[in-house]
């Protein structure tokens, strides 16, 4: 399922909301699976025209399927991360009293394996630290998008997110 506007993806995030207790159990704890997504061609074009990115490896099928050892066209890296927004609002739970998150910085990202238009990926989170502040948790997550059928993921990555919370009252 991808989520389509913000009113789809606070609705979820509502839905998952967890106590901070129970939230911080989940560090170093089992891994949050998202929900399997297709990487269509037509994702891969508006990608390519949002970044003007127009690389024949990403928009020319028939080229690319030509003179690729991929068969085809293959998403962008960086398209490919930016999935990981959308992956995690439908993985991880939202935190009661959360006003807003943010990405705070990535300190290792490695692409290892193409995603080819028309194949599915999923998101792989786990919790690796938590920083506790007033009024915000810093998560540390280490991530993968996994790529369907395939051994090697499709990138990896130290995932670090912002959450602003409601200050409680005084």
């Amino acid at each position: 399922m991808a989520l389509t506007s913000v009113a789809e993806t606070e609705a979820l995030l509502r839905e998952r909301m967890v106590p901070l207790a129970d939230y911080r159990a989940h560090l170093e704890g089992e891994p949050f699976l998202s929900p399997w997504l297709t990487v269509d061609q037509t994702m891969i074009d508006r990608f390519a025209v949002a970044t003007h990115d127009h690389q024949f490896i990403h928009v020319e099928p028939d080229r690319a399927r030509a003179e690729t050892p991929y068969g085809g066209t293959i998403a962008h890296g960086f398209l490919t991360l930016s999935l990981l927004s959308t992956l995690a609002y439908e993985a991880i739970p939202g935190v009661e009293g959360t006003r807003m998150g943010m990405n705070y910085g990535f300190d290792k990202v490695r692409f290892l394996n193409p995603v080819k238009a028309g194949t599915r990926v999923r998101g792989r989170f786990t919790m690796v630290g938590l920083t506790e502040r007033a009024v915000s948790l810093q998560t540390a997550w280490d991530v993968a998008v996994e790529i369907e059928r395939a051994v090697k993921p499709a990138l990896t990555a130290h995932w670090i997110t912002l959450t602003v919370m409601t200050p409680p009252d005084v």
